[in-house]
């Protein structure tokens, strides 16, 4: 009789499954139930703070309308629909959200997370909570943004489908230059004036222009 193989198989196979799983099928304890999964590159670290109520609804800066119970949240510079780990250095939850709005514009804060997104974390009570940012999706290698917590702006004059035209208008406005936009499947190339960091001068360059004929406005560079 081959009992002790048979045996010994039972016995690596139970312990294996009790290495994955309780024995309810659940995942397992030991892991918080909000922890993200996937593996990233640590980009940042600071206080989050959450928004709620008083924004349920309006407007968010890529145009969605804000659902506070979805997991999303707000970044001063990352590109629109950068995947992040959110991760609780206090209590060592995460949860994975989606940036698509701007903010927060507290100067110790690097995020503002929705309802959903905080309360998965456990900082709806605290209001606030040291974190680190894991970048899970979105591309960052190519991006004109220097410091994550300065956002650069420009002035945008004018957008066209066809570049001859934006580079013949570009050529009126010293210092001007042209960038190829791409939305979709749609190709635009916009004429631009200047990179600031501070918001003020660019307000201030965008008056300059008006006064010379030049009609724009201040835009924030999203990557």
């Amino acid at each position: 009789m081959r009992i002790f193989p048979i045996l010994a198989l039972v016995i690596s196979l139970f312990i294996t499954s009790c290495g994955t799983t309780s024995r309810y099928g659940e995942p397992d304890d030991t892991k918080p139930a909000t922890e993200a999964t996937g593996t990233g590159k640590k980009i940042e670290d600071g206080i989050a703070s959450w928004y709620g109520p008083n924004f349920d609804g309006k407007l968010t800066a890529n145009g969605e309308t804000y659902d506070m119970y979805e997991l999303t949240a707000a970044h001063r510079t990352l590109p629109f629909d950068t995947i992040l780990k959110v991760k609780n250095l206090d209590n060592g939850k995460s949860v994975q959200v989606r940036i698509n709005d701007r903010g927060p514009y507290a100067k110790n804060r690097i995020i503002d997370l929705s309802k959903k997104a905080a309360q998965e974390i456990d900082m709806l009570g605290p209001g606030t909570a040291n974190v680190e940012l894991i970048l899970l999706e979105g591309n960052l290698a190519n991006s004109r943004v220097t410091d994550l917590k300065v956002p650069t702006y420009t002035v945008q004059l004018a957008s066209f489908e066809n570049r001859q035209q934006a580079e013949n208008h570009a050529k009126k406005i010293r210092g001007a230059r042209v960038e190829k936009i791409t939305m979709g499947d749609n190709i635009l190339y916009r004429v631009y004036h200047g990179i600031y960091t501070d918001k003020n001068n660019a307000r201030k360059k965008q008056r300059q222009l008006k006064r010379q004929g030049f009609s724009g406005y201040v835009k924030q560079i999203e990557n």
